[in-house]
Order: C-alpha cells, then sequence, then structure tokens
C-alpha cells in the first residue's frame, strides 16, 4: 500500500470515527448540561463543598465562581510544585523553581499546558497524578461549563440566571470526561502505552551503552490530556515519545480524542437550543477550516522541498517519527494547533514554511475548528454573532441570532472577546523582539526566529501549549510573561462569554419574521467562514507577513 493511499484511509477512518461520535456524544453533553437530578456521588461533592444544586446563579456570581475555582487551582498546583521534595513519590526530583512553578500553575490551569521543563527528569509521579491530571480534568470541564451559559443565554429568556458553576463541574466530571478517560486509558494501555510507577531504570542497549528508561502512570494522563484538549506530555517529547503514543493506531486514537467532544458540541448547541440545524451549520464550518488546513500542511510537507535528501525520503522527514510519516504527523498537528490541545507528535519547528506558518495560522484563527473542549465552541459562536451582525448592517436592520437582539451591548462584548487573545501575542511577541536579552533565546536568525517567538505567544495566549521549538523559553522573563498571558487569554475571554451569556438571557423572544437571517443555511456558512478569514487575516497578516510568509518568499 502506497504512502498516499495509507494516509488517505487514515484520514476517513477519523472522520468516519468522528461522524459516529457527533450525535450520541453531544446528545449526552447536552443531557448532562439540562439534567434536573442528581446523583448519588455528585450529591456527596456537593454536600461536602457546601453546594445548594437547587439553586442557580447569576451571571456575575457565576464568574466569579469559575475565576475563583481558577485561582485556588493555580495556587493549590503551585504549591504542590514547590514543596514536591517533600511528597511521596517525588522519585528524588527536588522542588521547582518559582518562576517556573508559576508558568506552570498558569498552564495546566488554563488548559494550555505549555511545558518548559522535561517532565521525565524534573516531576514525580505524584506531581503528574494529582497535580496535572487533576487540572486535564477540571480545566477542561470548566471551559465546557463557559459555553453552556451562553447556549443558555440563547434558550433563556428575562432572567439573569445561567446555571450553577459548582454542579456544571461535577457533572461534566463525572459523567462525561471520567468515564471516558477510564476507557480510553485501558485503550491505551492495551495498544502499548506505558502505565506503571517505576522510577529510573538502566538498560544496556543493542550498542553496548547505557540508557535510563523512567516509567509512570503515562496511560491514564495520556488518556484525558487528549480528550480534554490539554496537550501535557509525560515526557518531554510529548506524544513522539514511543511510551506515550508507540504505533500509528494509538497516533490516530489520540488524534481521534482531541477531536471529539470538540466537534460534538455543535450538536449540544443544537440539542439545547431546539434547532438541530443550527449544530450542523456550525460543525460544517468547522469541519471546511479543519480539512483546508490538513491539506495546507499535507500538501507543504509532501512536496515543499528542494533538497535531494528531502526528495528521496519523499517529503519533508526532518523533525518527524518515521512510524508515523509525513501523513501522520501532518494529521496530528493540524488537530493538535486547530484544537486547544497542544499535543504534538513531530517538531512543528522543522516543517516547512508553508506547513509550519499554518499550524501558526490555525491557532491564530482563534481555535474554533473545532477549539477546545468548550473554548471552541463560545468562540465560533462569537465570530457567528459578528458574522449575523455584519449581514445586518447589509441589509439595514437590527441583527438576530437564534431569537435574540444583538444589540450594542452584546457587540461590545463580542468585539472585546475578538481584540483580547490578539492583543496579548502580538504586545508579548513585540516586547520579546525589543529586548536584546529575550531575543537571544531564539536558536534561529531572521523570519524564522521570528516565528519562533510568535509561534510561543500565539500558542500562550490561545492557551495552545505547543512549541515550535527552536525557543529557550524556560528563563525568568519568558516563564513570567507567558505565565500571565496564559491567565488573561484564558479568563479575560470568559469574562466577555459570560457576561454575553446574561445579556441575552435577560432579553426576551424575538419571533422569526421574513427578514430575519437564516443561520442554518449555505449563505450563513459561508459568510461565517468568510468573517473568520478575514477577521485573522486583517489581524495577524502583519505579523505573518515578517515571519513565515518572509521565509516562504526567502
Amino acid at each position: 500500500m502506497s504512502d498516499t493511499l495509507a494516509g488517505c484511509l487514515q484520514a476517513l477512518l477519523l472522520v468516519a470515527a468522528l461522524a459516529l461520535s457527533y450525535r450520541p456524544l453531544g446528545d449526552h453533553l447536552a443531557r448532562v448540561l439540562t439534567a434536573t437530578g442528581h446523583g448519588r456521588v455528585e450529591r456527596l461533592v456537593h454536600r461536602a463543598g457546601g453546594v445548594n444544586a437547587a439553586v442557580e446563579q447569576r451571571w456575575p456570581v457565576y464568574l466569579r465562581s469559575v475565576l475563583a475555582f481558577s485561582a485556588v487551582s493555580v495556587l493549590f498546583l503551585y504549591a504542590f510544585l514547590r514543596l514536591q521534595h517533600h511528597l511521596l513519590l517525588s522519585l528524588g526530583r527536588g522542588a521547582v523553581p518559582a518562576d517556573l512553578s508559576f508558568n506552570t500553575a498558569a498552564s495546566f490551569a488554563t488548559n494550555t499546558n505549555w511545558q518548559a521543563y522535561a517532565g521525565e527528569s524534573v516531576m514525580g509521579h505524584l506531581v503528574q497524578m494529582a497535580g496535572f491530571t487533576v487540572q486535564n480534568f477540571v480545566s477542561s470541564a470548566v471551559g465546557i461549563a463557559v459555553v453552556a451559559t451562553l447556549i443558555r443565554g440563547f434558550t433563556r429568556k428575562q432572567t439573569d440566571q445561567v446555571g450553577n458553576f459548582w454542579v456544571d463541574l461535577t457533572r461534566l466530571v463525572l459523567r462525561v470526561l471520567l468515564p471516558l478517560a477510564f476507557v480510553f486509558a485501558l485503550v491505551l494501555a492495551a495498544s502499548g502505552v506505558i502505565q506503571n510507577l517505576h522510577g529510573a531504570h538502566e538498560v544496556t542497549t543493542l550498542a553496548g551503552g547505557h540508557q535510563s528508561l523512567t516509567g509512570g502512570p503515562v496511560a491514564s494522563q495520556e488518556a484525558i490530556k487528549q480528550l480534554g484538549t490539554n496537550g501535557g506530555g509525560f515526557f518531554n517529547a510529548n506524544s513522539a515519545h514511543p511510551f506515550e503514543n508507540p504505533t500509528a493506531l494509538t497516533n490516530l486514537i489520540e488524534i481521534y480524542l482531541m477531536l471529539v467532544i470538540a466537534f460534538a458540541l455543535p450538536r449540544t448547541f443544537g440539542a439545547m437550543t431546539g434547532d438541530h440545524r443550527q449544530g450542523y451549520a456550525i460543525v460544517t464550518v468547522m469541519a471546511l477550516l479543519w480539512v483546508a488546513s490538513l491539506v495546507t500542511v499535507t500538501v507543504n510537507e509532501l512536496h515543499g522541498v528542494s533538497s535531494a535528501a528531502g526528495r528521496a525520503a519523499g517529503g519533508m522527514m526532518e523533525g518527524k517519527e518515521t512510524r508515523f510519516g509525513i501523513w501522520g504527523s501532518a494529521l496530528f498537528a493540524v488537530s493538535t494547533t486547530l484544537t486547544s490541545c497542544g499535543a504534538v507528535n513531530s517538531a512543528h519547528d522543522s516543517y516547512t514554511p508553508g506547513g509550519g506558518g499554518m499550524t501558526l495560522f490555525d491557532m491564530m484563527l482563534g481555535e474554533i475548528a473545532p477549539g477546545g473542549t468548550g473554548s471552541g465552541l463560545y468562540g465560533i459562536l462569537i465570530l457567528a454573532i459578528v458574522a449575523v451582525f455584519v449581514a445586518g448592517l447589509m441589509v439595514g436592520r437590527t441583527p438576530e441570532y437564534l431569537g435574540k437582539k444583538l444589540r450594542g451591548r452584546e457587540m461590545k462584548f463580542a468585539s472585546l472577546y475578538l481584540l483580547t487573545t490578539p492583543a496579548l501575542a502580538l504586545t508579548g511577541a513585540a516586547l520579546a523582539m525589543a529586548l536584546p536579552g529575550e531575543r537571544a533565546a531564539m536558536l534561529n536568525s531572521g523570519p524564522h526566529g521570528f516565528s519562533e517567538v510568535l509561534y510561543a505567544l500565539t500558542s500562550a495566549a490561545n492557551n495552545n501549549g505547543s512549541a515550535f521549538a527552536g525557543l529557550s523559553a524556560n528563563t525568568g522573563w519568558y516563564n513570567t510573561v507567558l505565565g500571565v498571558v496564559m491567565l488573561l487569554g484564558r479568563y479575560l475571554p470568559m469574562v466577555f462569554v459570560v457576561a454575553l451569556a446574561g445579556s441575552l438571557a435577560g432579553q426576551r423572544h424575538v419571533p422569526v419574521t421574513a427578514g430575519t437571517l437564516a443561520t442554518h443555511r449555505p449563505l450563513f456558512i459561508a459568510l461565517l467562514t468568510g468573517v473568520v478569514l478575514i477577521v485573522v487575516g486583517l489581524t495577524y497578516f502583519p505579523a505573518l507577513a515578517l515571519g513565515p510568509i518572509a521565509e516562504a518568499l526567502h
């Protein structure tokens, strides 16, 4: 079988698996978010936390709950890292430095999972299990909970209540994330991903040398790492490491896991709004952008080489694992940068200018195709609001979306949401390039070096976590600035989303008329796709022109 046929079959199998999961998982999420009863374990959790599960929260209270829980998560994980040398199963690892502890705590609490350290040599097993894995569950649940408030904003009328954060968080962890992660942890362990509590083992290689191999509870962390679009690797090589991702089969399973919830959430949106056509429209835009990105990266990596070695290898194989090849690497790279996952199975720094530039552009889109767990859906719904507003300006009528008028208040929240991430990424990149010490952290010069810096700040601001590599980011400045950017890039947009949800919920329902824009038809799908590309293009084109575009032209 040729590589092309095998690669196409791999992509088709992934699409088929996601299509089969779309309806059952999306409907299950809708039932979880609209259920009125509480399970026995959930009641115990509510009682232990002093939560009145029968009372819903006003949007400011819901928002304060999100921010308070996240702040405690950051502080708890920071303390965990600073006190690691006193913990069980520390494997002799010392306390993590203060700046790196702050960066890592902010990273995992914000669902970013940017890693400026080598996991197998810095972190002990207890930190990995009770620190990182726990945050992998709750940070992804927070994202879904926030998008649930926005959907409720569309479905409710003349109320200031958008749900109960503590109920949403508990249900999502216990009814969705934990069961799926448990099943797929077993699947990955059966497929060759390691799962143990071993420390370092000294082994003799075939060449007669000696090598130290570290074990650990990898399969259990790998499952939720991908399912919750977290992305933090147990090992420094992340999903390129054979202990985390040993075969082409596990590679495909991991890609499926990072996409499945985000692609199923539009079905949840359609179910909760009572119009599945709205969900189909949103998922169609997501799929179009994902396919376009996959084709772009794959073609560039297959044909964007000029060296004899590259042609002999069948494409740009530098920085890629031979067990995955170009097709498996490109599929993983596109999926991880179009979600907020950040896991990698190849070095994006070694991609061609077209391929590497596309992974950067994927994050700049706002990670909406399909995006992170929850964050992808609320990101594309914000852009849908902008698209409806643009259409309203064209015909001279007040725009409406799903029975709610989009007034000045709603558009201010949407505009602030769209401006926050680019402002953080571009300002951070400008500061890094303006300071001589931070420019010295680049391992490459010229446009490629600038792309490394731009990628790092874009990854942090969008809570992706993947790295272009080639940048010495474990410094006091980068650890601090990237940590701040991750926190602001996560929670400022959430402030605007929850506030927008409260504003929509307070409105009365507007009946559909002959002049109402149909937001489930091909015309709206094309309009929304165009708005996504134009907004990103106008915002980031100057920066892209200095990086990957300049490198490609050179």
